[in-house]
């Protein structure tokens, strides 16, 4: 086995674990959790998800954040959040049978809209994308990017793109639920970002989820959402 195939195969274990799984899928919320908190999502001991935590974070995938006693972690970046949720919509789907109105509820409400890390996703992020490519705003030919009308539908709603270095403009991310994608890379955060901070979507408490106020519309977008 070749050196890149050893590295390759070892980073592939890290997530070969339903616990750490498990903690990668949680922290797409993109916020950064305690070690009690995924401890008891993950419904493991102290220790052991600290044994989880600590193969995750040397191995790159989450980054740590310390406060005093505390320790947080969160997923390494946005590339790192876009692969997991990407290896998440391409493993077989199991037909979940949910036995209760509240569990319908939610389920329905990650489907139809929730953050990816830093995006939207579900059913809002796949109509958006879709509303975008119909109107001209977006280019596939070659991979993805913003058409010169995108670049001026952005500045006329006053969304701000932040360009990090290390982050491309655009990039699609194939969606857990509806298995085609949305949008992320710089302009798919500062779209979700503004949707936010407009009111047009906003969260559901105790997970992803978000509730939608009307966001394609708000766009300027047909949606059916």
């Amino acid at each position: 086995m070749s050196a890149e195939g050893e590295e390759l195969a070892g980073w592939a274990r890290m997530l070969a674990d339903g616990t750490r799984a498990t903690v990668c899928l949680a922290l797409l919320d993109g916020r950064a959790w305690t070690a009690t908190e995924l401890a008891k999502l993950a419904k493991v001991s102290r220790p052991t998800i600290s044994e989880h935590l600590n193969l995750l974070v040397g191995g790159g995938l989450l980054t740590e954040i310390r406060q005093g006693r505390h320790r947080y972690v969160k997923l390494a970046g946005p590339d790192t959040a876009e692969l997991i949720e990407g290896l998440a919509a391409l493993a077989p789907r199991r037909t979940q049978v949910a036995n209760s109105l509240s569990a319908v509820s939610k389920r329905d409400a990650f489907a139809r809209a929730r953050t990816c890390y830093d995006h939207l996703a579900g059913k809002l992020g796949v109509a958006l994308a879709d509303a975008m490519t119909e109107r001209g705003l977006i280019d596939w030919s070659d991979g993805i990017a913003l058409t010169p009308e995108g670049q001026a539908w952005l500045e006329n709603l006053g969304v701000k793109v932040e360009v990090r270095r290390g982050r491309p403009p655009l990039r699609s991310c194939l969606d857990v639920t509806e298995r085609r994608p949305h949008l992320a890379g710089a302009v798919g955060a500062a779209l979700c970002s503004h949707a936010l901070q407009e009111g047009w979507v906003s969260h559901i408490p105790g997970g992803r989820a978000l509730k939608v106020n009307g966001a394609v519309q708000a766009f300027g977008l047909s949606s059916g959402v």
